[in-house]
């Protein structure tokens, strides 16, 4: 009997969740971004192998805050740990554990269900970060193996794997062997463009952007893929920051798009309609937050 378990990835916002989701799947699951909070929803990302398969879910950094956006983000990541089978727990090492970190390792020691901790971005940190690292791990869970890894270099992930496998229950998989998502094109494609979005304005906007894709259309006959998809912003000021000096901004943000989009969709013609448009104040608006926060 194989073993099959669902997994919530949770940390603080940058922490490394995303990059290593897909690291481990091979594929882009879960866009990136140097700015805290990229992610915004619940991302299911699968692995499978001749040991089974692994169902991880890559929460939104939590982030202590009043706002509603943040604490649908919050929301998210709480609701993950409760529905998972496992908790991969992240935590970077070139942080100082503070009043988030204190709270999430309380939250995840709480949660009784199995832990895997690791501390990411072995790559850049130092031996006395990864010591500082350990002593605060340790205060939280001092019966678990804590495992050092680098997750954009692919170092340590496999004995991250052989851990979660260890604690995985046996069962039916859950999704077909070939499978490495579960989510909607529409929604994959948005994240791209907003992934693009946000490294072309990140100094700026980047909390700003949510995107919307409008119209798609996929003929498998042709093969043709049409997308028309808008970058909303919450100020008009914004949008010319998101179009650039004579469009270069939106051209640049469409090309990066496109080269992501078409390995979605191999050996099909594409064409994408990308367009700006303002959405007032959309984090404010609860009908926009619960139906992009899911």
């Amino acid at each position: 009997m194989k073993k099959c378990a669902t997994i919530a990835i949770i940390g603080r916002p940058s922490s490394g969740k995303s990059t290593l989701l897909n690291t481990i799947c091979e594929q882009k699951i879960s866009i990136t971004s140097s700015s805290p909070q990229t992610t915004r929803n619940a991302i299911r990302g699968i692995y499978n192998d001749s040991r089974g398969q692994l169902i991880f879910t890559d929460t939104p950094g939590y982030h202590l805050s009043e706002q509603n956006f943040n604490q649908k983000l919050q929301e998210i990541a709480v609701n993950s740990l409760r529905e998972s089978d496992l908790i991969l727990y992240l935590i970077d090492g070139k942080r100082p554990a503070g009043k988030e970190e204190k709270q999430i390792a309380l939250m995840v020691k709480q949660s009784k269900v199995p832990v895997v901790v690791c501390i990411n971005k072995n790559d850049i940190t130092n031996l006395n970060e990864i010591e500082e690292a350990k002593l605060f791990l340790k205060e939280y869970f001092d019966d678990l193996k804590v495992l050092t890894i680098s997750g954009k270099n692919d170092d340590g992930v496999d004995e991250i794997l052989i851990e979660l496998f260890k604690n995985a229950p046996e069962g039916p998989l859950l999704f077909s062997e070939d499978t490495f998502t579960d989510q909607s094109l529409e929604f994959r494609i948005s994240e791209i463009i907003r992934e693009k979005a946000i490294f072309k304005t990140k100094d700026e906007i980047p909390h700003s952007i949510y995107v919307e894709v409008y119209d798609l259309e996929y003929d498998k006959s042709i093969p043709k893929v049409w997308v028309r998809a808008f970058i909303n912003v919450e100020r008009e000021s914004q949008k010319g920051i998101i179009v650039g000096k004579a469009g270069n901004n939106i051209k640049r943000i469409r090309v990066e798009s496109f080269k992501d989009i078409k390995r979605i969709f191999p050996g099909s013609k594409l064409e994408i309609d990308l367009r700006v448009r303002c959405a007032g104040k959309w984090k404010s608006n609860s009908y926009i937050v619960s139906n992009m926060i899911k």
